[in-house]
């Protein structure tokens, strides 16, 4: 998607380097309403919480805000009071400079956990940032936001209500440390529909559940994971009672696509799946079963390996905590059966199940035959490469 495309009445972007991350690279970014906007967040539930994700739901208490700051290359957490006060400087230095409340900036880190955040640094970038601000300019906040990441994340949706269009746009970064419980991921949204606060809250809430709560990349719930969305009004598109439908479903297709992209670009990613599970007794039963053989690092190296290895997704079900009867399961590898009433189908239908397995992107269907519960999640292989990612990460 083009810079251009990337717009959004009433809001501005900016990304730039201020020496945090060792490559000189971009690693703080800044979003600038025009215009009080009424604001909305979902947070890790994590206990272990980073001092942005502290200093952002105190700030959100009131519902509005004006700005977003962001740095990657140092998630700012289990840093002690000096992290705290690193946050709050962040905002104070973004409000000073644009003149605008201090509670009304919202802040986010992303990066190595434990390590004091260079506070100074990014204190002395923010008139070059400000500066920087543009309608064009989300493309380089998505570029600033990144860590392992090896591509930005953005995308855009556009809606109507009464006749009136109105635009949701949105960037995105993680690439592991991906199981949102609402990985390392951060996402912030724009629109310029007219929603209030108490609206935008539970439209994102329900967004969230239904798309960054679906994927993952390693079964890890980062201590940073921020969703914030801000609406300015600015096209007039109202969202009401009669309108909530619409709005919310521009919102979670924008967010789905996001979220596969994070698993799409996840660290050493070769395989993306969507993992569903059907007949279960109850649909809690189906996310347990579904979660678990997701974060099978078994059933996940098969993945990467191209073997259809069914015994490992069975295994996996098996110690899942839910109702679940062996003989009466069929497993599919898109539409080739490889398993039915618990017994494998032959070399015949292995064959065809491993040509599934050579393709990027794949499901996988376990049908229980125990009722009407189902649950789905994107989840991929783990890799060779992840390994060594996340071995030399602070090296």
């Amino acid at each position: 998607m083009s810079a251009q495309q990337l717009r959004c009445r009433g809001f501005e972007a900016a990304g730039i380097a201020c020496g945090i991350k060792k490559d000189g690279g971009p690693d703080l970014g800044l979003i600038l309403a025009s215009t009080e906007c009424q604001a909305a967040g979902v947070f890790t539930r994590n206990l272990v919480q980073a001092a942005p994700v502290r200093i952002s739901r105190r700030h959100l208490a009131g519902g509005v805000c004006r700005a977003v700051i962001v740095n990657s290359g140092n998630a700012n957490c289990c840093t002690g009071r000096q992290g705290q006060e690193a946050a709050i400087r962040m905002c104070s230095a973004v409000s000073g400079h644009l003149g605008i409340g201090s509670r009304q900036v919202l802040v986010a880190s992303t990066g190595v956990i434990g390590e004091p955040l260079p506070v100074e640094k990014i204190v002395r970038a923010v008139p070059k940032l400000c500066g920087g601000l543009s309608p064009e300019g989300f493309m380089d906040l998505a570029r600033a936001m990144m860590t392992t990441d090896t591509r930005p994340k953005t995308g855009r949706r556009d809606g109507e209500i009464d006749g009136r269009p109105f635009r949701i746009i949105g960037v995105a970064k993680g690439a592991g440390m991906i199981r949102p419980d609402m990985a390392t991921m951060l996402c912030f949204v724009c629109t310029d529909a007219e929603v209030q606060h108490a609206d935008l809250q539970p439209a994102l809430a329900r967004a969230v559940e239904r798309t960054f709560n679906r994927i993952t990349i390693d079964g890890d719930t980062s201590t940073n994971d921020t969703v914030l969305v801000m609406a300015s009004g600015l096209s007039g598109a109202k969202v009401d009672a009669s309108s909530r439908a619409a709005f919310q479903q521009v919102l979670e297709d924008l967010l789905a696509d996001l979220a596969i992209e994070l698993v799409r670009d996840g660290e050493g990613v070769t395989k993306v799946v969507r993992l569903e599970v059907q007949g279960a007794a109850t649909d809690d039963d189906a996310r347990k079963i579904a979660e678990t053989v997701a974060h099978s690092p078994l059933v996940k190296t098969a993945f990467f390996g191209q073997d259809a290895n069914w015994g490992r997704i069975m295994g996996a079900a098996g110690r899942a905590g839910a109702a679940f009867d062996p003989d009466l399961v069929d497993i599919f590898f898109d539409r080739v059966q490889m398993v039915s009433r618990g017994v494998g189908c032959g070399p015949g239908a292995e064959a065809r199940a491993t040509e599934v397995l050579h393709r990027p992107e794949f499901s996988v269907r376990l049908d229980l035959n125990m009722g009407k519960g189902s649950w789905w999640i994107i989840t991929s292989d783990l890799s060779v490469d992840y390994v060594k990612i996340n071995a030399d990460y602070r090296s």
